[in-house]
């Protein structure tokens, strides 16, 4: 493995606690557990894929379990649908090989503070993202790029001996002599252990586990996308100066208790429909690395609260989400979706005449104001989030900008507790990790997270918040 951090303590600190991970040091590196553990993994994400390669760098066989398809065929099935085709329930912009952040702009930023970051970086350079992405504050590797490099890191493991099994949904999940038996295809098969990370949109894991662990709301967001100019982003942020990266922001402001935030901002991209169910319709930003498609997007996101819906129901928030995305959903205009000026937005008189930048969302809009389909708290803090913006960024005081709706994949509404050791409560061996389970946002958040649970799976080491590694 590649690996660098800043100091050799930090190596050191890391290389006792966690020996297994194979650090690029001088020292004699410790065994790793002589035990011919069985493990599986749930979900070919970024969790996934870093729990499943890590353990097969290790000498462990992991076997993977994909419902989607590999990314070949997966990039053919969204292609199709953005095209005017056929819906895949199973492959799509979520479900698929590299899982949601696959089709994104492959941000590599993270708010967390971790020194495995740099080990991610690392190890995505090493399978062919761009060398620069070591180097930069606010790395990213695009959707382009991302497409070969999950093919490299699923093609290592499996010549390192791991198992990866595409079309292939999980049914069932429950302890087993110690372990864990998970049912699949009308067939069972035990595992000492199992990590799980099927990602925030497989819905169903949580109602296979709502009977055997315990699960907790947590806040998560819903809003649109705003869609500019790329050149009007540039010259907000840098005025005239040529030369300069692409330009990156991201905006909050609190009103009246509650979060108002822009979230994944996409330069140069586009705006995907990105439904994992029939007959919904779900908003994404997409961008590939060199950034230069002729508009900028990014999330507008208001912050949901358990408060806001029946949280006496634990699929209450998973509940209030599909509500959002069936309701944008039109019958007579199958998977177009709703859309509007900020002017139009703000006035309440929808629009999508005059607009300043044509609109990328490729199965096409159709007129709203949003009412019919977000609960009035979120329009009114929407509206009032954009009007703030506009005093901070001034390409947001274009009133002839484009929303597109509904954009509410932004994290998952339920947390999938676990204890120190990284183990689900109830279900002893099934490590729950990622976006999925309520661990991480983004990238490498659930890379590292991934990462973690494989050392856990394997080793027992507990990682405190103190120890921050």
């Amino acid at each position: 493995m590649i690996f660098s951090l800043e100091n050799a303590e930090d190596e050191i600190t890391i290389a006792k606690k966690f020996p297994f991970v194979k650090l690029s040091l001088s020292f004699e590196e410790l065994k790793i557990p002589q035990k011919n553990l069985k493990i599986g993994v749930i979900g070919f994400g970024p969790a996934g894929m870093f729990a499943a390669l890590t353990l097969a760098e290790n000498g462990f066989k992991p076997v993977v379990f994909e419902r989607g398809c590999n990314i070949d065929t997966r990039k053919r099935d969204v292609d199709l649908f953005c095209g005017g085709g056929t819906f895949n329930p199973e492959s799509n912009i979520q479900f698929g090989e590299g899982g949601a952040g696959t089709f994104s702009d492959g941000k590599l930023t993270t708010r967390i503070n971790d020194n495995f970051t740099g080990f991610v970086l690392h190890k995505f350079a090493q399978f062919g993202a761009p060398p620069e992405i070591l180097n930069k504050a606010r790395p990213h590797i695009g959707t382009d790029n991302l497409c070969e490099i999950i093919k490299n890191i699923r093609k290592a493991i499996i010549s390192l001996g791991g198992e990866v099994r595409f079309n292939t949904k999980i049914t069932g999940i429950e302890n087993a002599n110690g372990g864990v038996r998970l049912t699949f295809d009308n067939e069972t098969e035990n595992f000492d252990r199992v990590i799980l990370a099927a990602g925030h949109s497989a819905k169903d894991i949580f109602t296979l586990l709502k009977e055997q662990t315990p699960m907790e709301h947590k806040p998560f967001s819903v809003g649109v996308r705003i869609e500019h100019r790329r050149v009007d982003i540039n010259r907000s942020l840098y005025g005239e100066n040529p030369g300069l990266p692409e330009g990156e922001y991201m905006l909050s402001k609190h009103i009246g208790g509650r979060g108002v935030y822009t979230f994944c901002m996409c330069p140069g991209g586009m705006v995907m429909p990105s439904n994992s169910e029939p007959e919904t319709v779900v908003t994404n930003g997409m961008s590939e690395f060199g950034r230069n498609g002729d508009n900028s997007n990014a999330a507008v996101c208001v912050s949901v609260n358990p408060e806001d819906f029946d949280n006496s129901d634990l699929f209450g928030g998973l509940k209030f989400i599909e509500i959002i995305e069936k309701s944008a959903y039109r019958h007579d205009l199958p998977y177009c979706a709703p859309g509007t000026s900020v002017g139009g937005f703000i006035d309440g008189k929808p629009t999508l005449d005059g607009l300043s930048v044509t609109g990328t969302y490729p199965r096409g809009l159709y007129e709203s104001d949003f009412t019919g389909i977000f609960p009035e708290f979120v329009i009114t803090h929407l509206k009032q989030g954009l009007k703030a913006f506009s005093n901070k960024l001034s390409a947001y005081g274009d009133m002839n900008a484009l929303l597109t709706a509904p954009e509410t994949r932004t994290s998952s509404p339920l947390r999938i507790k676990r204890n120190e050791n990284g183990e689900a409560y109830g279900i002893k061996g099934l490590f729950p990790c990622g976006e999925g389970a309520g661990y991480a946002g983004g990238i490498m958040s659930a890379a590292v997270d991934g990462l973690r649970c494989a050392m856990w799976a394997t080793h027992g080491c507990p990682l405190s918040k103190k120890e921050n590694i």
